[in-house]
């Protein structure tokens, strides 16, 4: 049996999957999921917290007392707190932040939404966003959520993806494949 994903990646949808499972036992789905973002968005802004999850030599101790007092200024309910030390005891803390986007995308599919990525070369308004959205919901028949970027070196155009669907109307990607032509001959 081979596959193509990591150790890494298998045991972060693992650990996801136990909490969501966790979570809608609990009748608790949606508050986790809230705190889940929270704590993301904590993650990504605080880089000396991302460093101390990340760092293998804090000891079981200390990765315990931070989840303990970050469980109280962040309110989580019991059932966030004892997965996050269980994470601590079991030295998988450090795949926290593959753990909970694993857990994002499964409550997303829960609800039948559908994550895309769209990359434009010049900034779009959030009306644009979300009519490219509303248009591509009603195409697919499922709510669109966007990770939405600006990469100034698209020249023009767009970039975008849905699944395993990619469209590239990049002005970057046509001038690279006129030069693929032009070498070819």
């Amino acid at each position: 049996m081979s596959s193509n994903k990591s150790f890494s990646s298998e045991t972060s949808d693992r650990y996801a999957k136990a909490i969501f499972e966790l979570a809608l036992e609990n009748n608790e789905l949606d508050i986790i999921e809230s705190n889940i973002k929270e704590l993301s968005n904590f993650y990504d802004f605080d880089l000396e917290f991302a460093n101390f999850i990340k760092n293998p030599t804090r000891t079981i101790n200390d990765q315990i007392n931070a989840i303990n007092e970050l469980s109280k200024i962040m309110k989580f309910p019991k059932t966030l707190k004892n997965f996050l030390s269980l994470l601590a005891v079991k030295r998988r803390i450090f795949f926290l932040k593959k753990i909970m986007n694993s857990f994002l995308n499964l409550v997303a599919i829960k609800r039948g939404e559908l994550s895309a990525k769209l990359i434009s070369s010049k900034s779009l308004s959030t009306e644009e966003l979300k009519n490219i959205s509303v248009e591509l919901s009603k195409t697919v028949d499922s709510e669109i959520n966007f990770d939405y970027k600006i990469d100034k070196s698209l020249i023009g155009g767009f970039k975008m993806q849905i699944g395993s669907l990619m469209i590239d109307t990049s002005l970057k990607n046509k001038l690279k494949k006129y030069e693929q032509l032009m070498l070819e001959k």
